[in-house]
């Protein structure tokens, strides 16, 4: 007896109309929607060339043996839901999000781009909601000005489509809309009718697939998925020029602990190669499936040491302790590719090289500079930073140069806002005299985090704001986080400031305004941290996270 009902492909938006309609669920034991928005950027990319992205595993739930719940950002599951979902979470979550138009992000493609010429990698980007140019991107006048496609519009097909672009033409000069419509109707063709005919394989068990077996399965899948990338392309393809990928892989994780520690991707080195030894700066994924055995071999190993030395300057100066808290993981690419071409450097140049990296690191990471298209913004950054490093009257790259950052953004970033998120907690440790435990008084790192069980938890406990009324967007904001032990954290439970801050100023030889400070919590007697008052709390170290980021930004860093 077989335990499949059918493998047949299903279309991809019709699965993603079962995910809307509740009818496609998630079996509750699965865990959180975790991707990347630009991990999203890609597999939008692969599905609009038509390239495989995988299989979906789903099982037909009549007996409700597990809970269930929705895929995240959907409407909640209907009790007479359908499928249960095993395997594809991420990629349908993604997916979903991009298409109906929900979670934190919004996927937008630049319609003049592509009438320009330009690759469809290129023309496709994201914002964030909370990002103040989100709203004018939601009016029709501001799409059809610059011609700028939501995503969301595309869960409709290409029915959808043509109604806004009837909308959009409208708005045109009437001697511009013939050529302006038959402009669109080639993007159609080229490219948005790709979304509609795309299909997913999908696998659907027998709802007589017994739980154990279900289990089991979803174990397997689990432990042994492995991501398909163009890493693992290259490697058979260069295997019959005897060029093991592999091999070259292995031995770099084994002489550079920090990238085996960080978890690397292999195809940050071949981007970065792609970067480093091309004819332009470009990492696109053409640029990379284009590499030759001449190249890799000319670069691997250079690439590899400079991978090893930006992973170096990160955890040793900009206090990026972790992967966890990397901002951006594409930052490694243009940072290899451009000390990679810089070469070896001695005496005083080495310092230099190393300040300006540091000020891009910090620059690029508030100023959210690979928030959207980081290949693009790669190759940017490696055209300016290599002159840059070499040269000490050259321009640092644009994103240095014109620095921009708005504070104010900190008051709603939580720990959703992964990058600058990241970013802030990075601040914390890499500023002043470094944080201190609050348990032993010893500077923060990473033995201590890994063994003390030292996180990001509130400094106003959640519990004690909620009874307040103050709203979990608010309660869990970066400015109300610190790095706290988990003993320390028990002890302060949720428990008013004033309460437990007294507690640990009776317990002698604490030394409280040492450890306060090292966190950047403003404590001084009149702080808002002393009077429980949140609000004056919030502006207070917003302050002091302003003038940490002006410091590390600075052209005298």
């Amino acid at each position: 007896m077989t335990i499949y009902e059918d493998t047949n492909p299903k279309r991809l938006l019709d699965l993603l109309a079962l995910v809307n309609a509740g009818d496609m669920v998630l079996p509750d034991f699965q865990r959180d929607f975790v991707w990347e928005p630009s991990a999203t950027q890609a597999l939008i990319i692969s599905i609009a060339n038509s390239y495989p992205a995988g299989s979906i595993l789903r099982v037909r739930d009549r007996d409700r043996v597990f809970a269930a719940r929705a895929f995240e950002g959907a409407p909640p599951a209907s009790e007479h839901h359908t499928f249960l979902v095993l395997d594809g979470q991420q990629r349908l979550t993604s997916l979903y999000q991009a298409f109906y138009g929900k979670g934190d992000h919004r996927y937008y493609l630049s319609l003049q781009k592509l009438i320009d010429g330009e690759d469809f990698e290129d023309a496709i980007n994201y914002l964030r909601i909370t990002r103040s140019a989100f709203k004018r991107r939601e009016e029709l006048s501001y799409q059809a000005e610059h011609l700028l496609l939501p995503l969301a519009v595309l869960k409709g097909g290409t029915g959808a489509y043509l109604d806004w672009m009837l909308k959009v033409v409208a708005t045109h000069p009437e001697d511009q809309r013939e050529q302006l419509q038959q402009q669109l109707l080639k993007i159609r063709g080229d490219w948005i009718d790709a979304f509609e005919r795309y299909d997913f394989p999908v696998i659907t068990l027998s709802a007589d697939t017994e739980p154990a077996a279900l289990c089991t399965i979803f174990e397997t899948l689990n432990r042994t998925g492995v991501k398909l990338s163009v890493f693992e392309l290259l490697t058979a393809r260069f295997w019959s020029h005897n060029l093991r990928l592999r091999d070259l892989w292995e031995q770099a994780r084994s002489d550079h602990h920090l990238i085996e520690r960080f978890a690397v991707d292999p195809y940050y080195v071949l981007m970065a190669i792609a970067l480093a030894g091309g004819k332009t700066p470009s990492c696109k994924r053409g640029d990379v499936l284009n590499l030759t055995t001449d190249t890799v071999n000319q670069w691997w190993q250079r690439v590899v040491d400079a991978l090893a030395l930006s992973l170096t300057i990160l955890h040793d100066d900009c206090w990026v302790l972790e992967s966890r808290w990397l901002p951006f993981n594409t930052m490694l690419v243009p940072m290899a590719a451009a000390l990679a071409r810089v070469g070896d450097s001695k005496g005083v140049a080495i310092g230099s090289q190393r300040q300006k990296i540091r000020r891009w690191f910090w620059c690029s990471v508030f100023s959210q500079a690979y928030e959207s298209s980081p290949n693009t913004q790669s190759g940017r950054d490696v055209a300016e930073l290599i002159p840059w490093l070499e040269k000490t009257a050259a321009n640092p790259p644009e994103n240095v140069r014109f620095f921009r950052f708005n504070p104010e953004q900190l008051r709603e970033v939580t720990p959703r806002q992964r990058s600058l998120y990241r970013a802030t907690i990075c601040l914390i440790l890499a500023s002043g005299d470094h944080p201190l435990d609050f348990h032993s008084c010893a500077v923060l790192n990473e033995k201590l985090l890994a063994s003390s069980g030292i996180d990001d938890h509130h400094i106003f406990p959640a519990n004690f704001l909620q009874k307040q009324g103050i709203d979990s967007r608010q309660r869990d904001c970066v400015l109300n986080r610190c790095l706290i032990d988990r003993e320390t954290n028990q002890r302060i439970s949720c428990r008013a400031p004033s309460d437990y801050m007294t507690e640990l100023r009776q317990e002698s030889n604490f030394p409280m305004e040492k450890v306060l400070s090292s966190h950047l919590i403003p404590h001084g007697p009149e702080s808002g941290l002393w009077a429980d008052d949140y609000e004056r709390f919030l502006s207070e170290r917003l302050q002091v996270f302003t003038d940490a980021v002006a410091a590390v930004t600075s052209p005298s860093l």
